[in-house]
């Protein structure tokens, strides 16, 4: 019998960042509304992973709820509209992922389980780790957005007077879970 609860998928790709990625999984491994999480990393996802935080692939995926699927596998479950999956967040989303998904080419199963939730009008959000700016990510925004992904830099905000770094990560990670209909309590959310 399904476990109820949202069946969401969690990406890595290739931009420094890795931490507020390993911060949303976390969140949503505890999350009791969640009942699945389908674990990607691009190549460069998983090198950024190990250099910036000494993690593995297989670290996450002792996480309760976790299961990776393979980058190269087309065939995998969360590639079909028809398989139940309620949301992807891509983070962090490297230029390079936002522009494979901006164009469609879902040539790796990042961008094609990000071009499901598209088709499918499931929430995608992609928090995007790139600095400065050029025309083309910006265009490339404008593109994922009109098709309805949710573009959430990786932005942490100070307001809360974060005093270590994982503080600034999970604060990001509360404002990811809100997109995708995850709304938790956090006692750093802003009071007024």
């Amino acid at each position: 019998m399904e476990r109820p609860g949202k069946r969401l998928t969690l990406a890595l790709t290739g931009a420094s960042g890795s931490a507020f990625g390993v911060a949303v999984l976390r969140r949503l491994s505890a999350s009791d509304a969640v009942s699945a999480i389908a674990l990607l990393a691009s190549p460069t996802g998983k090198r950024c992973l190990l250099d910036e935080t000494g993690m593995t692939v297989k670290d996450l995926c002792g996480l309760p709820k976790v299961a990776f699927r393979d980058e190269r596998d087309l065939g995998a479950d969360i590639s079909s509209g028809s398989h139940r999956q309620d949301g992807m967040v891509v983070v962090p989303c490297s230029a390079g992922t936002l522009g494979r998904i901006a164009a469609g080419t879902s040539e790796g199963l990042v961008s094609r389980a990000a071009d499901v939730c598209l088709k499918e009008r499931r929430p995608l959000v992609l928090c995007l780790r790139e600095t400065p700016l050029n025309r083309i990510h910006l265009e490339n925004m404008l593109r994922v957005h009109d098709a309805g992904a949710t573009v959430m830099p990786l932005l942490p905000g100070f307001y809360s007077r974060p005093s270590t770094l994982e503080d600034l990560f999970d604060g990001f990670a509360t404002r990811v879970l809100d997109q995708l209909g995850l709304a938790e309590q956090d006692p750093r959310r802003w009071k007024g």
